[in-house]
């Protein structure tokens, strides 16, 4: 089986990726990255690909999806560049103030 087949993943499997691929392009994520995260989030849940068979299944760990968007990172900066800059100019000023105030 070449690598990124995806026969080997239930059809509940492949509507989750989907699902969280069309999460992540809604933020802005590049379509070929929304797909390797999705997968990666699937695989991590329910360990790959599952084959049928009774006995074979096991629990799912939904910890990755309620992950996402907590990790951090450029997404999820609270203040824009601009904002940051602003609160740096301000309190280089106050410094400043503080120090001539001092002597």
């Amino acid at each position: 089986m070449p690598r990124g087949d995806k026969s080997a993943y239930t059809g509940k499997q492949k509507r989750q990726a989907e699902h969280i691929e069309e999460g992540y392009e809604s933020r802005g994520v590049p379509e070929k990255e929304a797909e390797r995260r999705a997968w990666a989030t699937v695989n991590k849940e329910s360990g790959g690909g599952e084959k049928s068979g009774s006995g074979r299944g096991h629990a799912a760990n939904h910890a990755p999806s309620r992950k996402g968007g907590h990790a951090g990172g450029q997404a999820s900066a609270s203040r824009t560049a601009a904002e940051r800059s602003a609160s740096a100019k301000k309190a280089a000023a106050t410094r400043k103030r503080n120090a001539a105030a001092k002597h």
